[in-house]
């Protein structure tokens, strides 16, 4: 988690204002674990193809060297966007 801090000053008050923004971040096999309807086969074909497909735009799919990480938030925004413009 990180936490941001700024401070805003008025002429006789301070104000401080704390922000909190949280990134969860999971391997491959841990967002399948955690997600069973995604299989580790079904995400690694996803993220192959993330340049036609759009996932790499949504910035879901994190690298920190060889390691590939799933940003879940994003990763479940883009899901969500796949199925925009389907007929119900």
């Amino acid at each position: 988690m990180s936490t941001l801090s700024t401070e805003n000053q008025s002429t006789d008050t301070q104000h401080t204002e704390v922000i909190q923004t949280t990134w969860i971040y999971f391997t491959v096999q841990q967002f399948a674990k955690r997600h069973p309807a995604f299989n580790t086969g079904g995400l690694r074909a996803l993220i192959f193809n993330e340049n036609s497909n759009g996932l790499a735009k949504s910035g879901a799919i994190v690298r920190i060297g060889r390691k590939v990480l799933i940003d879940e938030a994003k990763f479940f925004a883009w899901v969500e966007s796949q199925n925009q413009g389907v007929a119900k």
